[in-house]
């Protein structure tokens, strides 16, 4: 977990570059910054996007789509009751115990699992994603890149590189590289003033109000984190690093929050029951992977324990055991805690049930899956993870029909189209792909940056017989994966290829003009891609047809671009 403490300090630095929060001498600029020329929204974009794309290829993102897309509904909630709900955002949750959250180029937001395992509320961690949203609305990001012009972002993604090649050497020479670089990021860091810092509390505080969220929670978040504190010693979590507080500030949030109560409405715990719809922009009306229904706040629900069942409780179990760094150490922490409840919760049940599948122990898994979904009936996680394990023991048939009722009851689910379509594909049959196939393509549309179903998409169409539309797709794969030089290869071997039709080639060739940029980039900054070993093994690649696209597996030599 080195290096995760070290990537967490860089994007601390470098992405929210809240280093300098603690200068007073610096005043607000005001309306009329110029700071919106100091990068364009489209540079912004492609900054946030090749970090996001690079650490995923170290597996430092969870691309869990049950997970992801709770914390993209939870986002877009307060970005449409934000100053600019016109603005595209990207959330996403960073394999890391570190308590810390960013807000990157682009409207990329970062949260870290340790940050969501630290909040005892829905509320709390709203208020922190309400806090990040805000920077990027004030343009406190664009007043600190015109400051350091915008320098910053090419030596933190320079430095993601360095950083997991050094991780493993010991060696004072890679150390101190490492330390220099960071020292240079420090010394060119965005300097989010104090006053930024207040004005993101005072406007995301009003946007967590307007969203029908518990005002008081920005100032109960702080609490919760000094809890961890004292609990931990005096191991300072990040997130207060680079957000520092002090009396002042969350006696501000407290008293702004106590005026904001009392106008405003609050918003009941969402839980997995019934799907949710959210509108995010340039987009037609989506379905989130996660089912969200509004339900009132307090002890009222359906059957024993409810509240243990709204999506906070136990997307955070889940993020948990998804992120622990064994099966085995996880499972102990579930086995140790239900043994200490008198009444085991809902949340650690799950999480136990989970923690049994990471185990490969799936028989036992299933009779907890099953005793939760008598229990809670209508809940779709329950009936999810009940399929997972019962096609993890083999159970197949079972599986199999479970895929398909969720699919005819949840449409356009993306946890349950990806869990079906790969029960599909290991039939290995032609017609299973189509069916496959068919179920993907909505999804690949409305989740551009997916690389999971890019991958799922690929191994449809090549068991499909389409060779040529499976080669994009895992072009596209290895792409988000941060691999854009094998992506860029794969793509002009298949343009290439005379079989090619007009519409065919016009897009090949479309995708090669839009990748060639961030590999340049990537070469101009002299940063290399992951190796095949040093990146995340998410899929198969045997698949991919011999003759139509490269092997991903394995490094290429690069021939110069045209």
């Amino acid at each position: 977990m080195r290096k995760l403490n070290w990537l967490s300090l860089i994007l601390a630095t470098a992405c929210t570059g809240l280093a300098g929060a603690q200068e007073t001498s610096v005043k607000l600029p005001d309306i009329g910054s110029s700071a919106a020329s100091a990068m364009s929204p489209g540079e912004m974009k492609a900054y946030g996007a090749s970090m996001l794309h690079e650490m995923r290829a170290y597996n430092y993102v969870l691309d869990d789509p049950l997970v992801s897309d709770y914390l993209q509904d939870l986002g877009y909630r307060l970005v449409s009751y934000s100053d600019r709900p016109d603005l595209e955002f990207t959330f996403f949750v960073v394999r890391s115990n570190d308590i810390n959250a960013f807000a990157a180029p682009g409207g990329y937001i970062g949260v870290n699992v340790g940050l969501i395992n630290a909040m005892s509320s829905e509320d709390e961690l709203a208020a922190v994603i309400a806090h990040e949203i805000a920077h990027v609305t004030q343009q406190h990001l664009l007043r600190a890149f015109e400051d350091s012009k915008k320098s910053t972002i090419p030596i933190a993604l320079a430095m993601l590189g360095a950083l997991v090649a050094s991780a493993g050497r010991s060696d004072d020479a890679s150390q101190a590289a490492l330390m220099s670089g960071i020292s240079l990021i420090q010394q060119r860091a965005i300097n989010f003033t104090r006053y930024d810092e207040i004005e993101a509390d005072r406007v995301g505080i009003q946007t967590l109000t307007r969203a029908g969220f518990e005002p008081l929670a920005m100032a109960e978040t702080f609490a919760t984190m000094q809890r961890v504190m004292r609990v931990n010693g005096v191991d300072v979590p990040e997130f207060l690093r680079t957000h520092p507080v002090d009396v002042n500030r969350i006696a501000d949030a407290k008293a702004r929050a106590v005026q904001l109560h009392k106008t405003q409405p609050l918003r009941g715990a969402v839980t997995l029951n019934q799907p949710s719809r959210t509108v995010l922009p340039g987009h037609s009306e989506l379905d989130l992977s996660f089912p969200g229904a509004a339900s009132k706040r307090g002890n009222e629900g359906s059957g024993p324990g409810a509240t243990d069942t709204n999506a906070f409780v136990l997307m955070k179990e889940r993020a948990r055991t998804l992120a622990a760094d064994s099966a085995n150490s996880i499972l102990r922490y579930y086995s140790d805690e239900l043994e200490r409840e008198a009444r085991p919760s809902v949340a650690n049940r799950y999480g136990h049930a989970l923690a049994l599948v990471r185990a490969r122990q799936p028989r036992t898994a299933i009779a907890e899956f099953k005793q939760l979904t008598e229990d809670f009936p209508d809940n779709l996680t329950f009936m999810l993870g009940l399929a997972h394990a019962e096609d993890q023991a083999g159970q197949k048939n079972s599986a199999f029909s479970a895929y398909q009722r969720l699919n005819t009851n949840y449409p356009g689910n993306r946890a349950i189209v990806l869990a079906y379509t790969d029960a599909l594909l290991a039939r290995e049959e032609a017609e299973s792909a189509r069916r496959a196939q068919d179920l993907l393509r909505p999804l690949i549309g409305r989740y551009t940056d997916d690389p999971e179903l890019q991958h799922s998409f690929a191994r449809a169409s090549e068991l499909a017989g389409e060779s040529i539309r499976a080669a994009e797709a895992y072009a596209e794969w290895a792409y988000l994966n941060g691999r854009v030089e094998d992506a860029l290869n794969q793509l002009k071997a298949l343009s290439s290829k005379p079989e090619l039709t007009y519409y065919q080639r016009a897009r090949v060739e479309a995708r090669i003009t839009a990748m060639t940029p961030a590999v340049l980039d990537m070469r101009k900054s002299e940063r290399r891609q992951p190796d095949a070993d040093g990146a995340r093994e998410s899929a198969r690649l045997s698949l991919c047809p011999q003759q139509s696209c490269l092997d991903l597996s394995r490094r290429r030599n690069i021939a110069p671009l045209q």
